[in-house]
């Protein structure tokens, strides 16, 4: 029996929101047009920024710090679903809210039940729109930004595309052109960007290269785009419109292990010793002197294995250094590794 595919599309701040940071009825108008044509074909996640633009504008003095980031999001985030409601109603389509917080990701039991609701929504013909929940989540559990989440999700629900629209349609070469096609996301590529973020948004381009190179390794095709383009949507699908990465095939990769980001993107190992396995289970970051061997050439940015002596599996990380940067500071005191926010338990 065939399974429907599932695919995630993410929208970023910059591309759904007005210079100012209101969110835009024409876009989203167009975003429920083209993902109603989409929906008898896929199963369909959308990942949505905005909320913070969506709220602050109802709060006196917004200087942009973070309690007031929470508060301006918690406004926000209905008067966002209620205006992505009233586009797909006339498609006679319902939308539900989905507020994630990290520790959904980083248990898989936890994963799995919001995977149930989620099949439930589509089974009957709901399409979840995800947020961080910004409310609640705190520096230590967070999101890096909605770039991970949406990866998070492609990953975990095994899907086939993550479609993630940028305010500049694509990646630009140095030139300021659009690059319509990647095949490898490595240290060439990583060059032709800075780290900077969006006044609204917490992602840049520098984050979504780094998630995009998760999710191709998971075999997960790909592609930023803008969804102000004419049927953005529907043409970055046929890779017609903006940068498209080319998946790894990794066919062979179960749902669990995708999730875990797992396979030919696992580039090594830590064993460590017992207070750093203890740090980790509490949801603290990795420093050099808890790591007692190194297993594996891996460069900075990767994704590798902690485990025990014993060779027990308990979380990946995202690291910060290359293996070999990490074997000269082992008995460097505060080197670390992996930050709390990289690091998902198994």
């Amino acid at each position: 029996m065939s399974v429907t595919p599932v695919i995630v599309i993410k929208f970023g701040t910059g591309s759904i929101t007005t210079p100012d940071g209101e969110p835009e009825e024409a876009v989203i108008r167009e975003i429920a047009r083209q993902v109603s044509m989409l929906r008898s074909r896929y199963r369909i996640i959308l990942v949505s920024s905005g909320a913070v633009g969506a709220g602050k504008r109802r709060l006196q003095q917004y200087k942009g710090t973070l309690t007031e980031r929470k508060a301006a999001a918690a406004v926000g985030n209905p008067l966002l679903l209620q205006m992505y409601a009233r586009h797909f109603e006339p498609f006679g389509i319902t939308i539900a809210q989905s507020l994630c917080e990290r520790h959904h990701f980083a248990q898989r039991r936890q994963f799995l039940q919001l995977k149930e609701t989620y099949e439930t929504l589509w089974e009957n013909g709901i399409i979840p729109i995800a947020n961080e929940n910004d409310v609640v989540s705190n520096l230590e559990l967070k999101f890096s930004d909605n770039d991970e989440l949406a990866t998070l999700m492609a990953a975990g629900f095994g899907a086939t595309d993550l479609l993630i629209s940028t305010s500049v349609g694509g990646l630009l070469d140095r030139d300021g052109r659009i690059i319509p096609e990647v095949a490898e996301v490595d240290s060439t590529v990583f060059g032709l960007v800075s780290n900077e973020k969006s006044a609204l948004g917490l992602g840049g381009m520098l984050s979504k290269l780094t998630y995009t190179r998760l999710a191709t390794r998971m075999g997960i095709r790909t592609v930023f785009f803008d969804v102000r383009t004419p049927d953005g949507i529907l043409k970055a699908l046929q890779s017609e419109t903006g940068t498209v990465f080319k998946s790894h095939h990794n066919g062979s990769l179960n749902a669990r292990r995708k999730w875990l980001g797992s396979g030919s993107i696992i580039a090594g190992r830590l064993i460590l010793d017992p207070g750093a396995l203890a740090a980790v289970q509490q949801r603290k970051s990795l420093l050099a002197v808890g790591v007692r061997k190194v297993k594996g050439e891996f460069d900075k940015g990767d994704v590798i294995e902690l485990s025990d002596a014993q060779s027990n599996v308990i979380a990946i990380a995202r690291v910060k250094h290359s293996a070999e940067a990490i074997r000269e500071n082992l008995r460097t005191q505060n080197f670390e590794i992996a930050h709390a926010d990289d690091i998902v338990l198994i």
